[in-house]
């Protein structure tokens, strides 16, 4: 037989598409071809194949080489091929059985010597593999704990091609990996927030936060807590379901960080770029093929971005398409990609570039028109999606020397969890998860507030403090501040509140 065929994935952003890897000998002078698309470190498969191949004791033929990935309009990269690459070579040669290849999917890469190395995305590939119908997978084996994931496919791992080789000669397989139970592993939150030291109203806000999944603003002087705050709310969130694990995983499958003894993360991530990180590093990209960035790692969980005034302002205000539709589109020369980016937002600055603007101001060195300056980075169209803005006081003096620890993270969690379980069947009617997904027409109808409370935010709509995307969020929050005290319906109180939180870092910006 001289025309053999494997299968494969490629990814696209976080889909993936099967491709059928076909190799063909013929008579000629020896060469290899390779067509389809490949990038530059797919085109270096043909050397590292030759290689893997001759030190697994096997012969390389000396004929005409082509091996063409289809569909060729589809853009392949990286080197996860070689496997399928060379299994198809050998089956071409007839030096492997070619019946039912079409039924595996094979995905690694080789090394010279014939090892199977670790490669990226493999979650998103079987998962790819397995809505195509495809019950049988191949990977390297410090790949298949996170293979094995996905549900109902046979995972098989292999150390060398020599190991595999021999597989599909009748030779068992070698010794597995044991089947770990990877649906609820423990989850480990080192951070709690007792450690954080009074600071009740921001901790309030994050309370309210994680309720409805409301993007968090914290402005305050260094030393206050703003970290220490968003670094914890993680553990006040809840856990990730099973799809939402999976998707996340996937995410950081293809981002390279994904840990091989414990590939399904189970606890709400938390990214934090550096505000020197480019845009393709917070937003996603790349030179030619896209990547998930920041925005996408983060998703279902918390996006941290400390010093947010330092941020270049294209990057913050690319962060708006992300918070309105929960997805990122990176478009390249190679391709399109679309990742999840639905994330809980929070953004931390100083009041002024000293940090010291606080209390009566003395200790400051900026002019209030560098103060202002400095804050007005922070576009209004950016923070008028952010719905809790709060000004975070300094520490004091009694409650740093009385050691005022606050609660714990796991009192904090136990009532945000009441509080979602108290707003889901509400929710449910109209397909939302939190109240920050509540549409506008039905916070204005069946959701609004009781009379005093819409009183309030149409009379600050009317004088202007509030754009009509502010009343609705003041009413989200409204809603997340009444799921917490277990009101029917937001009161005026809750409605305060809620006006109060979105307010409060505004009202610090124009007293400066």
């Amino acid at each position: 037989m001289t025309l053999a065929t494997t299968r494969s994935i490629a990814l696209v952003g976080i889909e993936g598409a099967v491709v059928d890897v076909e190799a063909d000998l013929a008579d000629g002078l020896p060469a290899f071809y390779l067509l389809g698309l490949p990038d530059a470190s797919l085109g270096e498969s043909r050397d590292r194949v030759r290689a893997a191949i001759i030190n697994s004791g096997e012969s390389w033929p000396s004929r005409r080489i082509t091996v063409a990935l289809s569909p060729a309009s589809l853009p392949k990269r990286g080197s996860s091929y070689d496997i399928a690459v060379a299994v198809a070579i050998l089956a071409a040669d007839s030096k492997l059985p070619a019946k039912d290849l079409g039924e595996l999917m094979l995905m690694g890469e080789l090394s010279l010597d014939g090892r199977l190395k670790e490669v990226r995305g493999v979650l998103p590939a079987v998962l790819a593999a397995a809505r195509a119908g495809i019950r049988r997978v191949i990977v390297p084996i410090t790949n298949v704990q996170e293979a094995r994931l996905v549900p109902d496919v046979e995972v098989i791992g292999f150390r060398s091609l020599g190991e595999l080789i021999a597989w599909f000669r009748g030779l068992e397989p070698p010794d597995q990996l044991p089947i770990q139970d990877q649906l609820m592993p423990d989850v480990k939150v080192p951070l709690d927030l007792v450690d954080v030291v009074g600071q009740h109203e921001a901790r309030r806000a994050a309370e309210i936060a994680a309720v409805g999944e409301h993007h968090f603003f914290m402005v305050g002087t260094p030393g206050s807590g703003k970290t220490m705050i968003a670094e914890r709310m993680p553990s006040i969130l809840p856990e990730l379901d099973r799809d939402g694990a999976i998707e996340v995983s996937a995410i950081h499958s293809i981002a390279g960080c994904l840990s091989g003894n414990e590939p399904l993360l189970i606890a709400p991530p938390f990214i934090a770029p550096h505000h020197t990180a480019t845009r393709s590093a917070v937003i996603g990209g790349g030179s030619a093929h896209p990547r998930p960035g920041a925005v996408s790692l983060a998703h279902c969980g918390v996006l941290f971005m400390d010093e947010a005034p330092e941020f270049a302002r294209g990057i913050l205000d690319a962060l708006r398409q992300p918070l309105e539709s929960g997805f990122v589109s990176v478009a390249r020369t190679a391709g399109t990609a679309k990742y999840p980016a639905r994330f809980l937002l929070v953004l931390a600055a100083n009041p002024c570039p000293c940090g010291r603007f606080s209390g009566d101001g003395r200790a400051c060195t900026c002019s209030s028109l560098m103060v202002r300056k400095y804050l007005s980075r922070l576009s209004g169209p950016l923070l008028d999606r952010v719905d809790l803005q709060v000004y975070v006081e300094p520490v004091s003096r009694v409650d740093l020397m009385g050691n005022l620890r606050g609660e714990s993270s796991a009192a904090v969690h136990d009532r945000v969890m009441a509080a979602r379980e108290r707003s889901a069947s509400r929710l449910a009617r109209g397909g939302w998860r939190t109240n920050s997904q509540i549409s506008a027409t039905v916070l204005r109808g069946e959701f609004a507030a009781d009379a005093r409370g819409m009183s309030l935010v149409h009379r600050a709509l009317d004088e202007h403090r509030l754009t009509a995307r502010g009343l609705h969020k003041v009413l989200r929050l409204a809603w997340s501040v009444a799921d917490l005290e277990g009101h029917d319906r937001p009161t005026i109180d809750d409605v305060a509140q809620g006006y109060a939180l979105r307010t409060g870092a505004q009202r610090l910006v124009g007293a400066a």
